[in-house]
C-alpha cells in the first residue's frame, strides 16, 4: 500500500509518518526533515499545483496540512486566507487524487466545525449541524462539504476526522504553558473550575488515523475522536501537577470570578477556554470501527511532558 502524507512536517505529521513507517510513503510539501522515512516531492500547497508526478499508484491520500488556527491573525481577510489553503488547494489535491485512481481521501478537520463550546452534557456528534463561527473554522466546514461532493461524484471515498485540542511530546501553546506551571507547583486560583472538555492524546489520534486507513467501515464517514474520558481544568492540572510527582496546590476560586475577571480585562475569550465546556461524543467512532483510544489521558500527559 503507498500513502502520500501532507502536513508531514507537523505535530501530529511527524508522528504519523513515524507509525507508519512500514509502508510505502510519499511526503508532500515544501520541506522535509532528514530523520522522517518515505520519498519527498517538494510542492506547494496552492489551487493550482501539479501532482500528477507524486499521485501514481497512491491507495491512500492523509491530507493533514492545513492554515491552522492563528490567535493573532495580521492578514487582511482571515478568511480568503483560511481557504485559499484549507478548501482552494485541498480541493485540487482532492481532485487529482481522484483524477488518478487514489481509492481513500482521510482529511484532517478540526471540532471547531462542529462550533466553540457545548452545553452541559450535550457533547458534539457527528451528525450534529455545522455551527463554526471563526475562519478558521469556516474554512475546515467548507473543505468537509467541498470534499464529500468531490467522492461522491466520483466514486473516491473520504474519511474525515475532527479532533479536539491534541496534546503529546512537544506539544506548544496552552498545554505547554500549563504543564510548565504544574511542575512548578505554584499556588493557582483553578481548584473550582467544574466544566467538562475532551481532548486527544497524539498516540491516540495516530492510532484512529491508522485504523481508518485500512478499515472497510470507516469509508465515506465523519469521526469525532478524543481520550473518552472528558475533563475539568481543575482535574486537568491536578493530574499534570501528579504526574511531576507533586500533590496539587490549588485554591477554590469561584468560576463568577473568572467571568468577572474577563470582563474587566477584555479577556472572556481565554477565561471562556479556561472555564467553557467542549464535549465531543466519539460513540459512533467506537462502535463503527471497533476503536477504541489505546492510551489513557495520564499516560497521554505523561507523554506530553517534557523531557
Amino acid at each position: 500500500m503507498s500513502i502520500l502524507v501532507t502536513g508531514h512536517t507537523g505535530f501530529v505529521g511527524q508522528a504519523l509518518v513515524h507509525a507508519l513507517a512500514d509502508l510505502s510513503l510519499r511526503l508532500v510539501g515544501r520541506r522535509t526533515l532528514p530523520q522522517l522515512p518515505g520519498e519527498f516531492f517538494q510542492k506547494e500547497l496552492t489551487a493550482d499545483e501539479d501532482f500528477s508526478d507524486c499521485l501514481p499508484g497512491v491507495t491512500v491520500v492523509i491530507h493533514a496540512a492545513a492554515r491552522v488556527h492563528v490567535m493573532q491573525d495580521n492578514a487582511q481577510d482571515p478568511l480568503a486566507a483560511y481557504r485559499q489553503v484549507n478548501v482552494d488547494a485541498t480541493m485540487n489535491l482532492a481532485r487529482q487524487a481522484a483524477a488518478a485512481g487514489v481509492k481513500r481521501f482521510i482529511f484532517i478537520s478540526t471540532i471547531k466545525v462542529n462550533g466553540e463550546f457545548t452545553s452541559v452534557d450535550k457533547p458534539f456528534t457527528a451528525a450534529d449541524e455545522v455551527l463554526a463561527s471563526d475562519p478558521y473554522g469556516i474554512s475546515k466546514a467548507e473543505a468537509e462539504r467541498e470534499l464529500k461532493a468531490l467522492c461522491m461524484s466520483t466514486g473516491m471515498e473520504f474519511v474525515i476526522i475532527r479532533p479536539p485540542l491534541v496534546y503529546g511530546p512537544e506539544v506548544k501553546a496552552n498545554f505547554a504553558a500549563m504543564l510548565r506551571l504544574a511542575e512548578k507547583n505554584l499556588p493557582l486560583p483553578l481548584g473550582a473550575i467544574h466544566n467538562s472538555r475532551s481532548m486527544v492524546a497524539l498516540d491516540n489520534l495516530i492510532d484512529l488515523i491508522k485504523t481508518c486507513v485500512i478499515h472497510a467501515g470507516a469509508a465515506n464517514q465523519t469521526f469525532l475522536v478524543s481520550d473518552d474520558r472528558d475533563l475539568s481544568t481543575t482535574e486537568l492540572i491536578t493530574l499534570m501537577v501528579r504526574a511531576y510527582g507533586k500533590k496539587p496546590r490549588l485554591l477554590p476560586l469561584p468560576m463568577s470570578w473568572f467571568t468577572l475577571l474577563g470582563k474587566i480585562t477584555g479577556k472572556q475569550a481565554v477565561i471562556a477556554r479556561l472555564c467553557g465546556n467542549l464535549q465531543v461524543d466519539i460513540s459512533q467512532t467506537k462502535a463503527l470501527l471497533q476503536w477504541a483510544p489505546p492510551i489513557s489521558v495520564e499516560e497521554g500527559i505523561r507523554r506530553a511532558m517534557p523531557s
